[in-house]
């Protein structure tokens, strides 16, 4: 199964890009899609959602695992990361890829153990979860590979549960 996590926002999408294979995982490929600021929202949005495309294409994933935007904090930004979400969402359906969604505790849980852990913590559980020399650079590109590690743990948990193997 190859999976592609999103770690959505409209400035910087993080992308990460595994595949399990035997009980084995391995990364393909991870970065940040990027827009620029000074453009308006929408065309932000229309630019992330044309590189998203493209990056589909390239990797062919079999899954989508995008990260929920966190609202407690900041209403206004967990609305511009929701309409983010709502790219990978739509590319996602253009391509007719199942997506599944997380909240960002539960993807820090999955790769850490604690769903308060902060970001260096979720990079470096990703570079020994992943058997990577480094830490996942830049942080968010860490985060899409995080989310994608959680939809396969989502994933494996299911099957047990169902008693499928």
């Amino acid at each position: 199964m190859r999976v592609m996590g999103v770690d959505p926002g409209t400035l910087q999408m993080g992308y990460g890009v595994v595949e399990e294979a035997g009980g084995a995982v391995m990364a393909l490929g991870w970065g940040v899609l990027t827009a620029r600021r000074g453009l308006a929202l929408g065309e932000r949005l229309h630019l992330l959602h044309r590189q998203l495309l493209a990056l589909l294409e390239r990797w062919s994933p079999t899954e989508i695992a995008v990260e929920e935007p966190f609202v407690a904090r900041n209403v206004p930004a967990a609305m511009a990361v929701g309409q983010a979400q709502g790219v990978a969402l739509m590319a996602a359906a253009a391509r007719g890829i199942p997506v599944a969604r997380y909240s960002p505790a539960r993807v820090k849980n999955a790769v850490t153990g604690y769903g308060g852990s902060g970001k260096m913590q979720v990079q470096e559980a990703v570079r020994l979860y992943l058997g990577l020399d480094l830490p996942p650079d830049p942080e968010d590109a860490a985060d899409g590979l995080a989310v994608a590690l959680c939809h396969l743990q989502a994933r494996v948990a299911a099957s047990l549960s169902s008693g499928k193997k």
